[in-house]
């Protein structure tokens, strides 16, 4: 029995954020998404809607490390219509997972998050980001180093700005450490290959190997305390 567990016990020992399922992955090129959000012609993850739906409800993007753990914070919002993994604020259109991860495109792993905002707000989405995320590691996030690991706000606009701007004075007073977080005006956003979408879901059990191991949960804890989490 033990000889038989050994090869799915090492498939989970291999477990690292963006480690592909090569039967899962799909080489075609990502959408992209315009800076101001969902286009018509971008539907990844966002349920059918006529126009006055559409129109009433915004976006905003955010980078904490793992995509794959942005995404179940914001899910369990009210008012949150769906997340999607991609990459964002780099210079190479239509990224892969391979391109990103070798750092040489300049983009972070990010999440998209489609919200109505009548129902939860933009201060509500930054509460949350802010309490899944080290603001101190500068280029990395718990055991993921590079670039493509900082952490980030993307504001589309110069009222998502305002409150992004606010949110991080906030955060730098009421800790002595400097805040690494970049805050940089939104970029467009590539949906990242399929096999990451909803991978908490999909693989519960190597994605909680994943966030146990990186020390994740034992991180924000020590940041946020009872907060972490959001």
């Amino acid at each position: 029995m033990r000889l038989r567990l050994l090869p799915f016990a090492l498939s989970l020992a291999m477990v690292s954020c963006g480690a592909s399922d090569s039967h899962a992955r799909s080489d075609d090129a990502p959408p992209a998404v315009a800076a101001n959000g969902p286009s018509a012609s971008d539907t990844t993850n966002v349920p059918p809607a006529n126009a006055t739906q559409r129109s009433a409800l915004d976006t905003a993007i955010f980078a904490g490390g793992c995509f794959w753990c942005m995404e179940p914070p914001f899910d369990k919002l009210n008012g949150v219509i769906s997340t999607t993994s991609g990459y964002t604020s780099g210079s190479v259109v239509n990224p892969t997972y391979d391109q990103v991860s070798g750092g040489g495109t300049g983009h972070t792993e990010a999440v998209r998050v489609v919200f109505d905002p009548a129902r939860v707000t933009y201060d509500r989405l930054l509460h949350v980001f802010w309490r899944n995320v080290d603001p101190f590691a500068r280029d990395r996030q718990f055991c993921d180093r590079g670039t493509e690991y900082r952490s980030g706000i993307y504001p589309r606009n110069a009222r998502q700005r305002q409150a992004a701007e606010a949110s991080r004075r906030a955060v730098a007073a009421r800790f002595s450490q400097p805040i690494a977080t970049e805050l940089v005006a939104a970029t467009p956003f590539y949906a990242a290959e399929e096999y990451h979408q909803d991978y908490y879901t999909k693989n519960p059990l190597r994605y909680k190997y994943y966030r146990s191991s990186c020390g994740r949960d034992r991180r924000l804890r020590a940041i946020w305390g009872d907060e972490a989490g959001g």
